[in-house]
């Protein structure tokens, strides 16, 4: 039976999950949760959680993941900065949506970055065919790209950003299930119904300032 298979995996998850690495998925969902209300604790909470997870990583010798949260860390610190300060025309930072130009501009990012990510892993996976000639490099580097990507456009407070969450989630939750890692696999599910919330708030938040500078 599948269900029972996937509950015990789970919960042998929970069991094999260190202190450290509960503390960085709370912290990790606090996070999310904070984005979707525009709450700038999205940031400290975030980078707690990616600092953790960078010595989680490389603990492990999970190198690429370590470098991953690293750069999560550092565009945390960049979304921090962005949302604390004003704007060049001195005013705070506000939702606001992608023009079509800064659509296609960021699905462009996205293919570069996806690009570059799958041919790091050929240069250091090619002499494994298991691995290579499984999904996993494609699916891992479609997720990477896209969170870099949404990593970004959070900074910049656009609505798009979650979309891009969305995507990461809805791949990631039976990726990282098929792995075995179910607890993360949950965690992304939770992460999964925070984007979607977050995007209705923010579209809501968007729609309401556009509506009263109309009035």
């Amino acid at each position: 039976m599948i269900f029972p298979d996937i509950f015990q995996t789970f919960w042998q998850n929970v069991l094999d999950t260190t202190y450290l690495e509960v503390i960085a998925v709370l912290l990790g969902i606090a996070s999310v949760w904070y984005a979707r209300m525009e709450n700038i604790l999205v940031y400290p909470t975030g980078i707690i959680s990616t600092v953790i997870y960078v010595f989680i990583c490389f603990s492990a010798q999970l190198y690429a993941d370590a470098g991953i949260n690293f750069y999560y860390t550092a565009a945390s610190l960049y979304g921090w900065y962005a949302w604390t300060h004003n704007t060049d025309d001195d005013k705070p930072l506000e939702i606001t949506v992608n023009t079509k130009r800064q659509q296609w501009l960021w699905i462009a990012v996205t293919a570069v970055a996806y690009g570059l990510i799958f041919l790091t892993l050929w240069i250091f996976k090619k002499d494994d065919p298991d691995y290579m000639n499984s999904y996993l490099p494609y699916t891992d580097s479609f997720t990477t790209a896209v969170a870099l990507v949404a990593m970004i456009l959070m900074a910049r407070k656009k609505v798009e950003n979650w979309i891009y969450w969305i995507i990461t989630d809805i791949v990631a939750v039976p990726l990282y299930v098929y792995k075995g890692l179910v607890f993360t696999g949950f965690q992304y599910f939770v992460f999964l119904v925070l984007a979607i919330l977050g995007l209705i708030e923010w579209r809501r938040k968007y729609k309401l300032r556009v509506a009263e500078a109309g009035a």
